[in-house]
């Protein structure tokens, strides 16, 4: 593929992912969109059984719609003494409308069942960059391993951030400062991967 991406589309309709990977990418001459900004709103299927199968199934198939590279990530949080999970479910734990704040109460009460469980946590990130007609052209995974906090403290962040506590800090990502969480969350050392592959396009 000799083609230069100008433009990636990050195909999510999750702010929270948007906002992260426009600035996490932002140190590269590529301008981001959303799929809001493009007028998409159709939903691909997550019917992969790994984050990386709905990764690549997100990629492929907005870049295919789109015509524009294609950012697709998918994510999640798996707790060792639930078996991994919540794992690839973990944005429809407890169904797709139910809201974080209860799908923490939730997972929290789950875990608290368990006599003498452990609290060991990681968040998992896969990312699949798609080419205009729909071919993976690199994949990339990041992990951040820690602990699951006993209630959700902070305002930081989104999803599950206000309960997970990464190792070698006592606080939570919904506590830590941005520009932490830039440096060592799952979705930060995958998109490092990204940027070392995508920053061969722009060598002199």
């Amino acid at each position: 593929m000799n083609e230069t991406p100008e433009k990636i589309l990050i195909g999510t309709t999750n702010k929270g992912k948007i906002r992260e990977l426009a600035e996490l990418l932002g140190g590269l001459p590529i301008s981001t969109v959303g799929l809001d900004e493009i007028g998409e709103t159709f939903d691909i299927e997550e019917t992969g059984s790994t984050f990386a199968e709905n990764a690549s199934l997100k990629a492929a198939g907005y870049a295919r719609r789109s015509g524009l590279f294609t950012l697709g990530d998918d994510s999640g949080l798996e707790v060792r003494a639930l078996g991994n999970a919540p794992g690839i479910l973990s944005a429809r734990y407890g169904g797709l409308q139910t809201g974080f704040n209860e799908k923490i109460k939730m997972l929290l009460g789950e875990l608290d069942s368990i006599p003498n469980a452990d609290r060991a946590a990681r968040f998992v990130c896969v990312m699949s960059l798609a080419n205009p007609t729909g071919d993976i052209i690199f994949e990339a995974e990041g992990i951040c391993d820690g602990a699951l906090a006993y209630l959700p403290v902070g305002a930081g962040g989104f999803g599950y951030d206000p309960i997970f506590i990464p190792n070698g800090y006592d606080r939570t990502f919904g506590e830590l400062d941005t520009k932490i969480k830039q440096q060592i969350s799952h979705r930060a050392r995958g998109a490092a991967k990204i940027i070392r592959y995508l920053q061969r396009f722009f060598a002199v």
